[in-house]
This record gives C-alpha cells, structure tokens and sequence, in this order.
C-alpha cells in the first residue's frame, strides 16, 4: 500500500514571528495528542533549532536535508527523536540546491514518491526562494504566522504566488503569533489580535480562529543553563499558550482526518494518469508504424537486418523503420550512382554509412521548373543543414526504372504516392538514425518530441527556399 504524508508548511518572509517555535511545538503537540500518528520534521533554514530540541544522542548519522533535496528517500534519512517525533537533520549547504531545484512541482514530487505516511511539518526561510515555494505548493495546510501590520504586510506575496500558479487559496491560513494580550485599544478593536484579524479579513485572507499569546515564560524555554530547547507542553503547562496549541494542534488533526487526498497523493495520480497517456501514445506509435521495409520490401521482424533508421513522412501518413544495410545501399546508389559491382564499392559504402549515421537525412520530391527532381538533404541533430543535391527523377512518373534508383523510387512510392499514383504535393520524408540494439526507444516520448522537433526545423527551413 502507498502511504502519501498530510503536509503542513510554516511560512513567513518576516523574521521573529515565531515560526520554528510554532512548527517544532506543533511536531510535538501532535505526537502528544494521537500517538499513533508518525510526525516528522524539518526546516530549509540553517539555525539547527529542530536538531537541537528532537536530537537523541548517540543517533547514528543517516544524512540531512541537504540529501532529501538531492533525491536520497525520505525513509532513509529520518531519525526517530526526543517525543517520538521524526526528523530530518538540517543542513547548512543548501546554497547549490537553489541553482538545481528549479522547478517548483519538485517537494511535492519527492514526498509523492517518499511512501511516507502521517504529518510532515516543513519550517521554511524568512524568504520566497525557490525552496519556499516547492514547500508552500506541496503543503495541505499553510501556516503564516504574523505579530504586527509589517509581517501582515508581507503575506500578500504569498497570497500572489498562489495566485500566478492559479492553486487555491484555501490551504493558506493567517495564526496572530507573540500577540501581547497587555495591548489594548480604545474603538471596534480592542486588542492585537481582533485588529490583525480584521485587516487580514479586509485583505481577503483567512485566519485561524487561535492564536498564539507571547508569554515570558514560553520565550525562557529557549534560554537556559542546559543549553536546550524544551517545548511548551511538558515546560509551558499552566499558561495560556499551552492551551491554544492544544486547540490548534485539533483543527490542524481536523483537517487531517478530513483529507481523503492530500497534495502528494493527487500529484502521484496525476503523474499516473499522465504516464497512462504516455503509454497510450507509444503504443499508438508502434501500432502504426509500416510492418516491412519500404527499400528492399522485406518484414521487418522476418529478416536478421538490423533496424537503422526510423522514418515518418511531413504529414506523419507513414512512418516505419529501414534496414541499416538497405539505406547505406540507397544512399551510395542515389548520391554516387555506386552499385555492389563498382569498383570500390565497399569503401565507399562504409563512408557513405557512417556520415548517414550520423546525419538526418531528407527526400524532398518537387518540381523545379524544368521537371520533377529530387531535393536530398542531410541535417545535423541540432538541425542545421550539413548537404545538399538535386537529383532529377528521369522517368519516375512514367514508372520507368533505370536499375540505378529503382531502391529510391520504391521509397518514394511507397511512402509519399497519393491519388491515382502521384506523389502528394509538398510531402517529404526523413529517416533518423536510431539506437540499433534498441530502435524503439525513438517512439518514447522524449525522444519522440525530440524528433518532432527537429521535423519543424527542418519544415521551416524548407518553407524558405
């Protein structure tokens, strides 16, 4: 069975709003309340706060944030900690990561394919780079904590992130962080926490119905003698704080329970269903291709010849593979007049071989105002144009075979001919060169698109002349 983690993102671009102190205390808070439930932990930001309030000593190494982002399994890197909470060790060589994590789907990718069940808190940098944002795009639940009009200020890009990606807003919620209940105002708002609220409200934002008090006493739990850090539910019981993370920490598992699907989960479908249809159109491919070569008009499965070529006609009418043999044979025939009883012929064949394997070569049949010829180019792979000849085609519209071009008229019968024998107007046909030891591996879809692309440029190019 596929385990898929309920993600919870703790997000601001202000610093000092709380935010690891939120994120590690509601590791715990969950832990506490559903034991059951497999919590784990990490952070983007390089204060190795997490590792030092979940750290059991004595823990064998197994790796860091840094490896996660590299593409090491979840799995393998989280270690069991203090409360029963798991996590990920931080990392403070996270710099070259922002040069390689470029896409912004990447987070979700990973946690799509972690196999990873429970809740996966991610505290993130007092910033949007890119890694804040894979945590923000793969997050069911967001969390941005906001202490005064500044960090309320600077919620709107988060706002507008999710808007340009065109994703939901619903995930996103406002939590008044370090609200000192000793403030009060005179009017509609009385406190802190009623006035954030209701700019956020006016701001279209969403709010959690808790909030999180500052209290002295929660803030010295960060400072002492022992140099750790310990969390508010064992050290803060009493005070105000220990309660509202109680009743955050249940709608948070509210939700929970309430996700049939969380973001990894309907990323996993979506990259199922999109190879489904990968796999629909390579088998479409290979159902269409021709089933015998159209040089020598052998089957292909019947003969020990290798597949060399794959080719496909401009309109995509026909498309198959050739021999190795037979296209080296055709090209010396068309290009040199060389037959198997020219003198030389081996020497020239294996030449004529190896710069056709390394080429993509054309066969444009058209009219050039003294007759029909045929305009046979060879491209590189980055599609620029490396030969060209024209070749007049004496006695091809009256079927006339002359024993020297008889492999190139049955190519071009056979893949370009139309209505009442002619060839259709404009339509040419390139044979690619292809992995001979696995020729199939052109109709997968990288590949395919690749050779799509490379029939546009060369389309283009034609157009022009």
């Amino acid at each position: 069975m596929a385990y898929f983690p309920y993600i919870i993102t703790i997000s601001s671009e202000k610093g000092g709003v709380g935010k690891t102190t939120l994120a590690t205390n509601l590791a715990i808070y969950l832990k506490a309340i559903r034991e059951d439930l497999p919590v784990t932990i990490f952070s983007f930001d390089n204060h190795f706060t997490i590792d030092r309030m979940f750290e059991l000593k004595g823990t064998k190494p197994t790796g860091d944030v840094h490896d996660l982002l590299m593409g090491q399994p979840a799995s393998e890197l989280i270690r069991v900690g203090q409360y029963g909470v798991g996590y990920i060790p931080s990392s403070n060589e996270l710099g070259d990561i922002h040069e390689r994590f470029r896409g912004p789907m990447t987070l979700t990718r990973i946690f799509a394919e972690s196999n990873l069940p429970g809740v996966v808190i991610i505290d993130t940098r007092p910033d949007l780079n890119i890694l804040t944002q894979n945590a923000l795009y793969a997050a069911d639940r967001v969390l941005i904590p906001v202490k005064d009009m500044p960090s309320l200020e600077n919620c709107k890009n988060i706002f507008a992130l999710f808007d340009q990606r065109g994703i939901d807003r619903k995930s996103l919620a406002l939590i008044p962080c370090l609200v000192d209940e000793r403030i009060k105002f005179e009017g509609l708002f009385k406190d802190q926490k009623t006035l954030l609220r209701a700019f956020a409200i006016n701001r279209g934002y969403r709010c959690t119905d808790t909030y999180i008090s500052k209290s002295p006493k929660v803030e010295s739990l960060n400072t002492n003698p022992d140099g750790r850090i310990y969390p508010i539910l064992t050290h803060a019981r009493g005070t105000d704080v220990h309660g509202q993370f109680s009743e955050l920490t249940r709608d948070l598992l509210r939700g929970y329970d309430a996700t049939t699907d969380t973001r990894p989960a309907l990323y996993a479908a979506w990259i199922a269903e999109k190879e489904g249809r990968l796999k629909e159109a390579y088998r479409a491919r290979l159902e269409g291709l021709a089933e015998h070569c159209l040089i020598c008009g052998q089957g292909l499965a019947d003969t020990g010849e290798e597949r060399g070529y794959y080719y496909e006609t401009s309109d995509r009418a026909l498309r198959g593979f050739l021999h190795s043999t037979c296209m080296a044979d055709l090209l010396c025939e068309t290009l040199y007049g060389l037959t198997s009883s020219s003198q030389a012929y081996g020497a020239a064949r294996s030449v004529v071989a190896e710069k056709a394997a390394k080429t993509v070569a054309l066969f444009f049949p058209r009219e050039n105002g003294q007759g029909q010829v045929l305009d046979f180019r060879q491209f590189g792979f980055d599609g620029h144009q490396v030969f060209q000849k024209e070749l007049p085609m004496v006695g091809f519209t009256e079927g006339a075979f002359n024993g020297v071009n008889n492999r190139l008229y049955l190519l071009l019968n056979e893949a370009l001919s139309g209505y009442g024998g002619q060839l259709r107007s404009g339509a040419w046909l390139a044979a690619h060169p292809v992995d001979r030891s696995n020729p199939d591996e052109i109709l997968h879809d990288k590949s395919y698109r690749s050779f799509q692309a490379l029939q546009v440029r060369i389309g283009e190019q034609l157009a022009c002349t």
